[in-house]
């Protein structure tokens, strides 16, 4: 029997850090983007204003007899383009790669059934649809929904949304060069190399210090703006939640902040996550002053080959299809948007 408790204020959303992350590292679903610091931060500022200061959080929660945390389903109510009253996934729809509910396997379904029963009753909020997106389309949760909802006489549907390449990294990395196509693999040494002997110093730095976090994003956030598409992107609301996301990683641990610097100055960064015995690749930036260095590739390739040394099993590459996720070996998944409506 799974008993429901619906969290609806900042404070009682944000008293669960502990038993949330628990459910999380043994859920169907382990992502950093479902890290209860994560989804705070991106609470606190709306996805850096890509949801309004009056929607509401709506956040079911499953214990067990016993009480403990077996599932979570985190939403937010909202309104569609219609007006229409809708549940939509904490995270969505730009910031967070990846999304999911909380549930240990063996009560995903138990869960769901509940989570539903409570939705379509008297004491749920006015609702139209329910909206998850980015949700791996491997994800056990996709069947559970379509059954529970199936049960529950309301309609489940899912559309593909983008592919999420990623490189599953082999022991060694003369192994994962052997690997790529011939042409890809000579380039990305050339570069590497040009970039290591080049007549300043180039050296690669991660951020260590909690103090100079906040720094050294701006600079981050500096070199991103070097980009239109990045640039237009960077609204003051933006910025805020990018500097909310570092903050939440670094002090949990799992912030990988790396820049190569020619001299003392940077020329590329990538906001990385170390998460599950991967690496994220959340963000990058790169200086048009060092364009010949190629540094973002160049870095792009110390940072892998760091990362076979350090046994990681994957280097994430995230959501989108650009050309050099391909070229660096990266194989597709899909995300998804899963739907449930009245």
């Amino acid at each position: 029997m799974i008993e429901l408790e619906i969290i609806r204020s900042h404070q009682s959303w944000n008293a669960l850090s502990a038993p949330w992350n628990r459910l999380l590292a043994k859920s169907v679903t382990d992502v950093p983007f479902l890290r209860h610091e994560f989804l705070l931060a991106w609470w606190q500022h709306r996805g850096g204003g890509e949801w309004g200061a009056d929607d509401q959080l709506y956040v079911i929660l499953g214990r067990d007899a016993s009480g403990e945390l077996v599932g979570a389903l985190p939403l937010f109510l909202s309104k569609n383009h219609a007006g229409l009253p809708v549940l939509i996934g904490l995270g969505s729809i730009e910031i967070a790669d990846f999304l999911d509910l909380l549930a240990l396997p063996e009560h995903l379904a138990a869960f769901l059934d509940a989570a539903l029963a409570h939705l379509t009753g008297p004491d749920a909020p006015a609702w139209e649809a329910l909206e998850l997106f980015n949700l791996l389309e491997a994800s056990p949760s996709l069947a559970a929904l379509s059954s529970a909802a199936e049960k529950h006489a309301l309609t489940f549907s899912q559309q593909r949304l983008q592919p999420a390449p990623r490189i599953a990294l082999p022991e060694t990395f003369e192994a994962y060069m052997e690997g790529l196509d011939g042409r890809y693999r000579r380039e990305m040494l050339r570069k590497m190399r040009n970039a290591l002997r080049y007549f300043i110093p180039v050296t690669i730095t991660k951020v260590e210090s909690g103090d100079d976090l906040s720094a050294e994003m701006e600079g981050f956030i500096t070199m991103m703006r070097e980009e239109a598409d990045k640039n237009a992107f960077l609204n003051q609301a933006m910025e805020a939640q990018m500097q909310a996301i570092a903050r939440a990683g670094f002090d949990h641990g799992w912030l990988d902040l790396r820049f190569m610097l020619v001299g003392r100055e940077k020329a590329a960064g990538y906001f990385n996550f170390v998460y599950n015995n991967q690496v994220w690749v959340y963000n990058s930036a790169k200086a048009e002053k060092f364009a010949s260095l190629s540094p973002g590739i160049s870095l792009m390739g110390l940072l892998i080959e760091e990362a076979i040394q350090a046994g990681y099993s994957d280097f994430d590459l995230m959501r989108g299809d650009e050309e050099y996720k391909y070229q660096l070996g990266g194989v597709d998944r899909w995300v998804v948007k899963a739907s449930i409506n009245r």
